[in-house]
């Protein structure tokens, strides 16, 4: 894990900080018919949080895309056809950090995202909550991430027009992350 980081929140002591999906989300929304949009998470993922003894923080995780879900079983089915994410062929979205830097309060979390084969530079504002010392597991972090990403620059390009003009899917994509990290006591 090559970084560039620069900062990381003094609660983040040295270690792994693991993701816990039982108390995160993986989240999207697209445009729907250009009115409205839909909203859809993914159900399965790992991730975690490297804080190296001098503070430097790295992010790594990997998103099962067969997981995906947006309440309609028939619009999930042709999402992991080849038509959106060939979840076949490409069956994990992969996140690397690169670098995390201070933005006022908050943080710029940049690294490799990798989707559908295709690997592209992503930057996301990032929030952290903060630490709470746990429920007996030992501590817990707490985090909120949002990034808006183009559909096409992964090979998702299926252009589905309307006949009165715009296309059924947009093409930015927002995502958003809610995360609940916890650092296991040795």
């Amino acid at each position: 894990m090559s970084n560039t980081a620069t900062v990381t929140p003094t609660e983040l002591t040295a270690g792994t900080w693991t993701i816990d999906p039982v108390h995160s989300t993986v989240g999207f929304a697209v445009r729907h018919l250009m009115v409205s949009k839909v909203r859809g998470s993914f159900d399965t993922f790992t991730g975690a949080i490297e804080i190296a003894e001098d503070g430097t923080p790295s992010v790594e995780a990997t998103i099962d895309v067969k997981s995906i879900t947006t309440n309609n079983a028939q619009r999930d089915e042709h999402i992991r056809s080849a038509d959106f994410f060939d979840a076949e062929q490409f069956p994990t979205a992969t996140f690397k950090s690169t670098s995390v830097e201070a933005d006022g309060d908050d943080y710029k979390l940049t690294g490799d995202f990798t989707l559908k084969g295709v690997t592209k530079p992503v930057t996301m504002d990032m929030e952290f909550n903060g630490v709470n010392p746990g429920m007996g597991q030992g501590p817990v972090a707490g985090f909120e991430a949002r990034t808006v990403l183009n559909r096409k620059d992964f090979g998702i390009d299926i252009d589905m027009p309307l006949e009165t003009g715009g296309s059924v899917v947009g093409d930015k994509i927002t995502i958003v992350l809610e995360i609940e990290a916890g650092q296991a006591q040795a």
